[in-house]
């Protein structure tokens, strides 16, 4: 097994759940200042994860042994 694709599917999954979660704050929020900053640190969070473990799944070669 390769532990690239794995981690990379974990941080994926990560960053599914962390977007999801901002899109409950999001629908949830009555707009103040303390809400917005979890919305943006939440959202930016599970972006990254999203994206980087979308790209080190893609990016990893599958070495069949």
């Amino acid at each position: 097994m390769n532990e690239k694709r794995i981690f990379g599917a974990i941080l994926t999954v990560l960053g599914i759940a962390g977007l999801i979660y901002t899109a409950i704050l999001f629908v949830n929020t009555n707009g103040g200042n303390r809400d917005i900053r979890a919305l943006a640190i939440y959202g930016i969070l599970g972006l990254i994860f999203f994206i980087a473990g979308i790209s080190l799944v893609r990016t990893t070669s599958d070495e069949s042994k």
